[in-house]
């Protein structure tokens, strides 16, 4: 995949700041025009037919860096990939998520696959089909950008969905947004009563983190903790995470 990188952003224990995921970023670098953002190519790719190859690609990729970093001594943490409905049109997609798994050696509920509230309610055969595969295989699944869709919890309970991602718009202003912090805090408790785990995107500021910890969300990412990160910058990340389980 020439001009693709991959870049890994943590995802964060509430409580100790310890890695506990990390989520795989796709970037193109474009020859003429630079470092060209996901939500510039990943439409055309979509259109094109070449997110499958693409969307493959990344998580075959991101099994790999696991085992890399497990080889090198570290824990295992769950991988996020994020992926296209494109995707789950596809007939064979899971069952080449399940050879890739193998060919990597990575365990099914090491691979958290992140869907959009959008996919969630795609009643099309296909894609429930794939979702259901999936989840009996052991792969994770998560909605990203919850509450800025149209999900209902009829679709949070027959996918077997097992984490919910807070969007950012709803952190931004968390503690001081009257608004923001009662969507904030609904939606973790939403998830403590389904038993999912519940993440906040977008967290930088420690009063964020703080408010967080007080509701009772289990993970955050942002800013806060590291941006975007190529593979060999995460393993001092790693590391200082062990001294924080210790």
């Amino acid at each position: 995949m020439d001009g693709f990188v991959l870049l890994y952003q943590p995802i964060v224990d509430v409580r100790t700041k310890a890695v506990s995921a990390m989520e795989t970023l796709i970037r193109w670098h474009h020859p003429t025009e630079g470092v060209v953002p996901p939500g510039d190519f990943i439409p055309l790719a979509e259109e094109t037919g070449l997110i499958i190859p693409i969307g493959e690609w990344t998580i075959q990729q991101a099994c790999r860096q696991h085992e890399r970093w497990r080889r090198q001594g570290f824990a295992p943490i769950r991988m996020a990939v994020n992926i296209s409905v494109k995707e789950l049109h596809h007939p064979q997609f899971a069952a080449r998520v399940e050879a890739i798994l193998a060919e990597t050696n990575m365990k099914p509920s090491w691979l958290e696959l992140e869907i959009t509230e959008t996919i969630a309610i795609y009643q099309e055969t296909t894609v429930l089909a794939n979702l259901r595969r999936l989840k009996e295989m052991g792969v994770r699944l998560s909605i990203d950008d919850f509450g800025t869709g149209y999900s209902s919890l009829a679709y949070l309970k027959q996918l077997n969905i097992d984490t919910v991602k807070i969007d950012r718009t709803f952190i931004a202003d968390c503690p001081h947004s009257h608004y923001g912090s009662i969507i904030t805090s609904t939606i973790i408790s939403l998830g403590h009563h389904l038993g999912m785990n519940v993440i906040a995107e977008g967290v930088e500021r420690e009063e964020q983190l703080e408010y967080l910890r007080k509701k009772g969300c289990h993970e955050a990412q942002g800013y806060l903790f590291r941006p975007p990160m190529p593979a060999d910058e995460a393993v001092g990340l790693l590391a200082r995470s062990i001294e924080r389980r210790t």
